[in-house]
């Protein structure tokens, strides 16, 4: 049986190599399929430079959409110009320099390509956005003032949230973030956080960060049918560490 052409879209991975091999096995992957990834590919695991490589070769074979999360900047601002911070080493930062360690320098820079071209979002020919985190403008991400509120700033889930579904789409208080998309795919915030393990949605927003950085799990969703397949927990998968727990 030939399998019909799917988008895919892809949680939060933070250096988890062995959770993306196996979740898109489990999802049968094929070269048909195009692959969003909604960011944040390092920081947390051991395997931050190993999940690079993977994605670059990935590339190779098959269409890849690659959005930039706020834990690749601070790698891509690491590795071009050797600058950190204490906040980003407590957050996953500190296993990925150890990481990096053994890496040459010849490979060091092909990460920077790769990171210096990731997109800051993804909009389809169905007027379904991809995006890190969410925008703030209420035109939407190509109208946002600040490029980098679209991969560090959480108040589009947070409204999602709060939001009284009973608020009729023609009411004033209906929040005009909410009628720019037909559906809006993010990561950055882990729905374990409200005590979920699977994607979670709200209003028009799916939150596809089940918590691979931490007790949770990656995410592979196709967005047509809504039917997901999900890796083995991270922890179980890295008993021996701590990712950033």
């Amino acid at each position: 049986m030939i399998k019909e052409k799917r988008t895919l879209v892809i949680g939060d991975i933070h250096g988890g190599l062995k959770a993306l091999r196996q979740v898109l096995e489990r999802a049968e992957v094929t070269t048909k399929d195009t692959l969003i990834f909604l960011g944040d590919y390092v920081d947390g695991w051991s395997e931050s430079p190993q999940v690079i490589d993977f994605l670059i070769e990935l590339r190779g074979n098959q269409n890849c959409i690659f959005l930039r999360g706020n834990h690749d900047e601070l790698l891509q601002n690491w590795l071009e110009k050797d600058k950190c911070n204490e906040m980003w080493l407590n957050h996953g930062g500190d296993s990925t320099i150890k990481a990096y360690e053994h890496i040459s320098d010849d490979k060091k820079r092909f990460h920077i390509q790769f990171l210096n071209n990731l997109q800051n979002y993804h909009l389809d020919d169905k007027n379904r956005l991809f995006v890190h985190a969410g925008f703030t403008n209420l035109r939407g991400v190509t109208n946002e003032y600040f490029p980098k509120l679209l991969y560090w700033d959480r108040t589009l889930w947070e409204m999602a949230l709060a939001f009284d579904t009973r608020i009729p789409k023609d009411s004033h208080f209906y929040p005009p973030r909410f009628l720019v998309y037909e559906e809006v795919y993010i990561g950055h915030t882990p729905v374990t956080r409200i005590g979920e393990g699977v994607p979670i949605q709200k209003a028009n927003i799916w939150n596809v960060d089940t918590g691979a950085a931490f007790k949770g799990s990656i995410t592979v969703m196709d967005i047509d049918t809504k039917k997901f397949w999900q890796s083995d927990l991270l922890t179980d998968l890295y008993p021996d560490e701590t990712g950033r727990n």
